[in-house]
Order: C-alpha cells, then sequence, then structure tokens
C-alpha cells in the first residue's frame, strides 16, 4: 500500500498513486524549450519515483518532446509499477501556442510521436485534450475520439481518457468507448466540476484536476490564508489537502522542477484538515472567469 498521502486509485487495471507528479514545468518558459537546469529535471522525476509516485502525466507537445524524453532519460527502463499517462488534441507553434490538431491523422501521429519519446510499445492512458487555452469549447469530439478507440483496439493505448472537455463531451466520450479519467482544471476557487466529479465518483472513474493550486494566477483567499494560518502551514498545502478531501477519485498532479518542492507538496497533501477547516474551504466561493 502507498506511504503518499490519499493511497492508491485503479485507472481499468492499472494501481496508481492518488497523489502523482505533472511533468509540464520541466520544460523551459512557457512550456517550451530545454529546462534551464537538465540534471535538476533529471533528480525531481528520478525523486518522485523514489517517494513512490507511481502516476506521471506528460505530453509530447511539452517542450515539445522535451518532457517526454527527460522522462525516458531519467527512468527508463520503467518499473512495472509506474504508470505515465499522455495527452494528444493540440500541437505548439512557434509562438509558444497551442493550436488543435484532432484530425485523424493528427492524432495517430501523436500517439506515435509519444510511443516514441517515450520508448514505449503501448500507452498507458491517453486524454484527448479538447477545448482551448480559454477552457473547454462546446462541440462533438466523436471523429476525434472514434480515432483514439481505433488506437486502442490495435494495441497502442491501453486506457482513454479526456482533457479540458465540458460534461456534454465526457458523456459523449463515454457512449464510443469507456474512459478512466477525466483531466479538467479545477481547483478550491474554480469548482464549476463539482457535479461531474460526484456522478465520475459514483462511476469509478477518476478526475484529474490541473492547475490544481491555480496555475497561472495562483489561488489567494482569505479564507484558504486564515486555515493555513491556524495550521502553520503554506496555503497551497492546504489547497492541495483539500482536493485529496474533496473526493476518493481525485488523483492529484502538482507539477514542480524542485526536488525541495516535491517532497513540500507531498507533505501539504497529507495535511489533517478538521471538518470545520473543510467547512470553511468549502465555501470559497466560485471564480467564474477563465483561466
Amino acid at each position: 500500500m502507498s506511504t503518499l498521502p490519499g493511497g492508491t486509485w485503479t485507472l481499468g487495471d492499472l494501481t496508481v498513486t492518488r497523489f502523482g507528479y505533472g511533468a509540464m514545468q520541466l520544460a523551459g518558459p512557457g512550456v517550451m524549450g530545454p529546462p534551464a537546469d537538465r540534471e535538476g529535471a533529471l533528480a525531481v522525476l528520478r525523486e518522485a519515483v523514489d517517494l513512490g509516485i507511481t502516476h506521471i502525466d506528460t505530453s509530447d507537445a511539452y517542450g515539445p518532446r522535451v518532457t517526454n524524453e527527460l522522462i525516458r532519460e531519467a527512468l527508463h527502463p520503467y518499473p512495472a509499477s509506474l504508470h505515465i499517462v499522455t495527452k494528444v488534441g493540440a500541437t505548439r507553434d512557434e509562438q509558444g501556442g497551442w493550436p488543435p490538431a484532432r484530425r485523424p491523422d493528427d492524432l495517430r501521429r501523436q500517439v506515435h510521436d509519444n510511443l516514441d519519446s517515450l520508448g514505449l510499445d503501448v500507452l498507458d492512458l491517453v486524454n484527448l485534450r479538447l477545448g482551448n487555452a480559454e477552457g473547454p469549447q462546446a462541440g462533438s469530439l466523436a471523429e476525434a475520439f472514434e480515432t483514439l478507440a481505433e488506437l486502442q483496439q490495435e494495441g497502442l493505448i491501453r486506457h482513454l481518457g479526456v482533457s479540458n472537455a465540458t460534461e456534454g463531451q465526457v458523456a459523449e466520450a463515454r457512449s464510443i468507448a469507456p474512459i478512466v479519467c477525466v483531466q479538467n482544471m479545477y481547483n478550491l476557487a474554480h469548482r464549476h466540476d463539482d457535479k461531474l466529479i460526484d456522478r465520475l465518483a459514483a462511476d469509478g472513474v477518476a478526475y484529474v484536476p490541473f492547475f490544481p493550486l491555480g496555475g497561472f494566477t495562483p489561488l489567494q483567499s482569505s479564507a484558504l490564508s486564515a486555515v493555513a494560518a491556524r495550521l502553520d502551514a503554506a496555503p497551497m498545502s492546504v489547497a492541495l489537502a483539500w482536493l485529496l478531501r474533496r473526493s476518493p477519485n481525485i488523483l492529484l498532479i502538482p507539477g514542480t522542477s524542485s526536488t525541495a518542492h516535491l517532497r513540500e507538496n507531498i507533505a501539504g497533501a497529507g495535511l489533517a484538515l478538521s471538518p470545520e477547516d473543510v467547512t470553511e474551504l468549502d465555501n470559497i466561493g466560485l471564480d467564474s472567469s477563465p483561466a
């Protein structure tokens, strides 16, 4: 059994630690180019596995290729217990943008690129990235998700998920093929998916919040600061602990390029919150602005 906070969750037939690691921050500024400290980036990945983390989130679009190649250099051949989750559906342009790339030939190429850069014959879990930088956008995902389902049938992908998706797109994806996770923006201040999280939990589907600490606009709340002060803890630690407490199907993938910060995140997620703390945090108002 994992000694990391939150224990484990099962994604299909893959058991992962609920406390995982998101590799996006290992790339350079704007998630473009190599890290300033390559050896430090490799050390963070090795430390994550040494600490018992068995869930690493990445994408060949990070860098591009940078984080996948770092993961391969640091950890290949991979421990049998380690499961790497990647995503497809967007590429990168020279300005650092994320133009959509969800046509069947785009997706097939991206899956093969992830296989190549990670040094794998099959990907454990692939999320289809939808929407854009402003958030989820309504529209059918059928053609794109059917392509991933075909790649799954061909043996190149074990499990499927969706990212940056509306509730309608989650339902549409599930009508095409089973999904094991939804990866959307969610944190203490951004609570639009509360009902979706509860429905997914009832069905045994994981919910993986990206930007669990606010992303490019760090969380700020007087209630969060007050609880953190009472616990003599950092506000970001309290925010992670609240997410693990929020629902058993929530999996955390906070990112960092520092081994010390990685250990701090793990310790923070393990904070014990009292019922009063949880009530106060639950009452933090929704942030309706796009992030």
